[in-house]
Order: C-alpha cells, then sequence, then structure tokens
C-alpha cells in the first residue's frame, strides 16, 4: 500500500473529496473512513454519495448501521456502514457484509471496530488539525493506485 497525506480546510472541502471519490469508485469497491467523532466521516460519505446521485442528505447509519442506496436512487448500489455501535467483532456476522462487496460499493465508517475484515479497502484516515482543518491520510491498495492518482 502507498500512504497519502491530504489536507481539508473546510466541511465544504470534506465533502467535494467525496465527491471526487465518487468519480474513480466501482462496484466492488471498499472504503473505509476512521477518525475521531466529528472528523469529517460521514461528510466525506455524503459528498460521495450526493455525486452518486443521491438527491437530499444522506442521513448517519449510526442507528441503523447500515444504510443501503440502490439504482435509480444512486448509479451503483452502495453499503454505508457505521459501526460505532458494533462492540463486538462477531456481531459483524449478522450485518451480512461479506456478499456486499461483490456488486456494491461499500463505504464503512469506525473500522477500527472489525480490525482486519478489509484488507484491501481504501483506507481514509481523518484528524482534526489545531485550526479545525483536516489532515486526511490515505492508504491506498494496489486496486486504487491507478485511479487514485486522478484525484
Amino acid at each position: 500500500m502507498n500512504s497519502a497525506v491530504r489536507r481539508l480546510e473546510s466541511p465544504a472541502d470534506t465533502e467535494a473529496f467525496g465527491a471526487c471519490l465518487a468519480a474513480i469508485a466501482q462496484a466492488g469497491d471498499i472504503i473505509t473512513l476512521s477518525g475521531s467523532l466529528g472528523a469529517g466521516k460521514t461528510s466525506i460519505a455524503r459528498g460521495l454519495l450526493a455525486a452518486l446521485g443521491l438527491a437530499g442528505e444522506a442521513p448517519s447509519p449510526s442507528f441503523a448501521i447500515v444504510q443501503p442506496y440502490a439504482p435509480p436512487e444512486v448509479r451503483m448500489p452502495v453499503l454505508h456502514v457505521d459501526l460505532y455501535r458494533i462492540e463486538h467483532v462477531s456481531e459483524m456476522e449478522e450485518l451480512g457484509l461479506d456478499e456486499a462487496p461483490y456488486d456494491s460499493l461499500l463505504i464503512v465508517e469506525w473500522p477500527e471496530r472489525a480490525p482486519g475484515h478489509w484488507p484491501d479497502a481504501l483506507a481514509l484516515s481523518l484528524e482534526i488539525l489545531p485550526n479545525g482543518a483536516r489532515a486526511l491520510t490515505a492508504e491506498v491498495p494496489t486496486a486504487w493506485r491507478g485511479r487514485w492518482q486522478q484525484m
């Protein structure tokens, strides 16, 4: 994996980054989003979903854990997952996510709740900087390298 660091100055930049991801994401891809509460994980997901055609604001899947989207609502099937409320990795089996990567884009917030579960994911980590900007670090797997250069 290669690492890349990017600075996101505002919430609008964070959503715009998500929209750029939508241009290169494909069904079967997995994107993980890590960072503290309020770091911008859901903002990236919302920007991505809006660019895929979702009308209106995407709800945070914190309560539902898995929020599915399907065409024609979006241009490809998407599962937006928030593992914040997962207390034990064994709960992952109940979510039925093992089949999802084959036909859907999988966006996973709080992937550290299921360590090692998505080793081939585009792993994005957000850190809140003292001035309120975000530092985004991307661990870019081989399958994403050519596409990532378009970002």
